[in-house]
């Protein structure tokens, strides 16, 4: 930053001190009155710019900012590279294909992953590498995915052995071969959401019952027709810890299978049940008195419901005959 004043002294003596030197104090004056400035990448990129800035940048915004310059790439490829938890939707509803195999090209060590608005477009090919170098994914969420195949399943299955949590919900690809992979190979699975995967019968369920069941915490079989009281009661045999089942629309379901849930179930916390038909008020009187929360009010309650709206329509009916 050039000498300073007692430099220049020491040099020239205090009688030969040149205009050029005068010049040289000058500039050390102004450079020293100057305010401290900083910018943004000199911060310390691991112990500052990563865990307290980044981590708080929305993904969407990580995109626009890789475009600044290439110092700025090279930050936010370093980020990508930590991420523990990805959700599509922080880039928005509808997520390009370039975008997603960019930001998740050098990810290693996610443990949560969320792909529903990648629906439209996600397929093996895309999602079977990313699996691959995520082996310590807990939780993943492929709902609508209708593209994927039991490929894709079988290498989340293979190579996730700590799995926890899985949505499948709407993805008509799920089979029964590919259910049994997945039971087979999952021995941390808690959460499953089967909604709407209608290819799934009674002996697939019951054959995840068989060997998952002492896990599951949480299973969704919704709007499956062919789901019936056979999956439903070996599910309760098999399901000591379950909290929350979803029956929704599963029109072979019975009372039969709801009085086993009751009796083997004493953890069961939420029961959805609405539509099916074939559940009477009897089967879930002993589960409302544990104070399970049940998705269709009891008959009495309906009663009144219907006598309060048909009091509200009294004024205007003609009594006359």
């Amino acid at each position: 930053m050039g000498p300073g004043l007692g430099a220049v002294l020491r040099s020239r003596g205090a009688g030969a001190i040149t205009e050029a030197d005068l010049q040289v104090i000058a500039a050390r004056k102004r450079r020293l009155q100057r305010p401290f400035t900083r910018r943004l990448l000199d911060l310390p990129w691991e112990d500052v710019l990563l865990p307290h800035i980044l981590s708080r940048v929305p993904l969407c915004q990580l995109l626009q900012l890789q475009r600044v310059s290439r110092a700025f790439r090279a930050l936010v490829q370093l980020h990508l590279a930590g991420l523990r938890r990805f959700d599509a939707a922080q880039v928005g509803p509808q997520i390009p294909r370039a975008a997603f195999a960019w930001l998740l090209r050098d990810a290693e060590g996610l443990q949560e992953l969320a792909l529903a608005p990648c629906h439209d477009w996600l397929s093996d090919e895309d999602l079977v590498p990313v699996l691959a170098r995520n082996p310590q994914l807990r939780s993943v969420a492929l709902a609508g995915c209708g593209q994927l195949s039991r490929r894709a399943l079988g290498a989340l299955a293979e190579g996730c052995p700590r799995l926890q949590r899985l949505s499948l919900a709407h993805c008509d690809w799920v089979d029964g071969l590919a259910l049994r992979g997945l039971a087979d190979r999952c021995p941390a699975l808690e959460e499953l959401d089967l909604t709407a995967c209608r290819q799934l019968k009674d002996e697939a369920i019951v054959y995840l019952a068989q060997r998952r069941g002492a896990g599951l915490r949480s299973l969704s079989l919704a709007v499956n027709a062919n789901v019936g009281d056979a999956a439903v009661q070996e599910l309760a045999r098999n399901c000591p810890e379950l909290e929350h089942l979803d029956l929704t629309g599963c029109l072979r379901v019975g009372s039969d299978g709801v009085r086993t849930l009751a009796e083997y179930c004493p953890a069961l916390r939420s029961l959805r049940v609405r539509h099916c038909h074939h559940v009477a008020e009897p089967s879930l009187s002993r589960l409302r008195k544990r104070g399970v929360d049940i998705d269709v009010e009891p008959p009495l309650h309906q009663a009144l419901v219907l006598l309060q709206d048909m009091a509200g329509f009294a004024p205007f009916v003609n009594l006359q005959v």
